[in-house]
């Protein structure tokens, strides 16, 4: 996955937005200046990782950067308002596979700035803060220049633990964004629903200790306690033995996975390393041939692209649970 550790940054609109919301009245919206037309709800102000925007209309040709943010737009069903999408870490789900097909694909990763500008958007959602690359010239201030807004996914300026929360925030602001707020209410009904039956099923069980294994060879490459990630573990009926790392992602040495001793290896299925190879690299280490987890080759699997703030959260909820728990009810 690209790496990248994005700098919290404070979001102090953020609880005020979800109560606005909760409440039933939109959230930051202003009354139109004299004369002016605007679309049902607009304007509408929200600030998105330090970044305050006003929309005085839904954007009308959006380009989506990484998987996570093109499957929330899929899923809202905005795809005709989509001028372009890049970054897939593997297949679109099947259910927005039809949807996706009628999308331009602006590149394999992530387009250069010539690329991106001339899909000429009005909106560029990111999923990874590394989506607003200031050295390829794709930050979100000089996107503002160009008169193009941005967002960029709460995952990754939310200081502290991201959760359930942020993942109503994200949703819940690009639905309202798009002057959908009622599509947003929907599918955040819909994921709390599935996790809930999962969280129900797993409550009362032991929680085995889960190491996450990303990728590395001298160090690891792991999942800390700051992204959703740690919270689908928990969800799951599991721990994060890395928790403690204050950061979404982060390399840790190998001897302190030897120290925590993990009773189970949660593989992150992307990119060109296949999952077995991922197995064969920690059963061939010797350090590591106590581990309780590699001892017992106790592998579990989740693909990278349900591993973050996005409409996967419930599917990696369930899955990782059945895992985990292979004989809850």
């Amino acid at each position: 996955m690209p790496r990248f550790r994005a700098a919290p940054r404070p979001l102090t609109a953020l609880a005020l937005l979800l109560s606005l919301t909760a409440c039933g009245g939109p959230p930051g919206e202003e009354g139109p200046a004299p004369g002016a037309r605007s679309a049902p709800g607009f304007p509408y102000t929200v600030t998105n990782c330090g970044v305050t925007s006003t929309y005085q209309a839904p954007p009308e040709r959006a380009v989506t950067m990484n998987q996570h943010a093109t499957e929330i737009m899929l899923a809202l069903g905005l795809q005709d308002r989509m001028a372009g999408t890049a970054y897939l870490d593997d297949a679109v789900l099947p259910a927005y596979r039809s949807a996706y097909a009628g999308v331009k694909v602006l590149a394999k990763e992530y387009p250069s700035k010539e690329v991106l500008l001339a899909a000429d958007p009005d909106f560029v959602y990111g999923g990874y803060s590394s989506a607003f690359d200031k050295g390829q010239g794709r930050d979100r201030e000089g996107l503002a220049r160009s008169g193009i807004d941005s967002r960029l996914s709460v995952e990754y300026c939310t200081p502290g633990r991201v959760g359930l929360t942020q993942l109503k925030t994200e949703i819940t602001e690009v639905a309202r964004t798009f002057g959908v707020p009622e599509r947003g209410t929907a599918l955040i009904e819909d994921e709390q629903r599935r996790i809930d039956a999962v969280t129900a099923r797993v409550g009362n069980r032991p929680r085995p200790s889960v190491f996450v294994y990303d990728s590395g060879e001298s160090s690891a490459f792991t999942s800390g306690g700051n992204g959703i990630g740690n919270e689908i573990v928990s969800l799951a009926g599991g721990t994060n033995v890395f928790a403690d790392l204050q950061d979404t992602f982060g390399d840790v040495p190998w001897e302190k996975v030897i120290e925590r001793r993990p009773e189970v290896v949660l593989i992150y299925d992307y990119g060109g390393t296949p999952v077995e190879a991922k197995k064969q690299r920690l059963l061939n280490d010797p350090a590591l041939a106590e581990v309780p987890a590699v001892k017992n080759r106790r592998f579990v699997v989740l693909p990278l692209s349900s591993a973050v703030l996005g409409v996967r959260v419930a599917d990696a909820v369930e899955s990782l649970g059945r895992q985990l728990h292979p004989d809850a009810p």
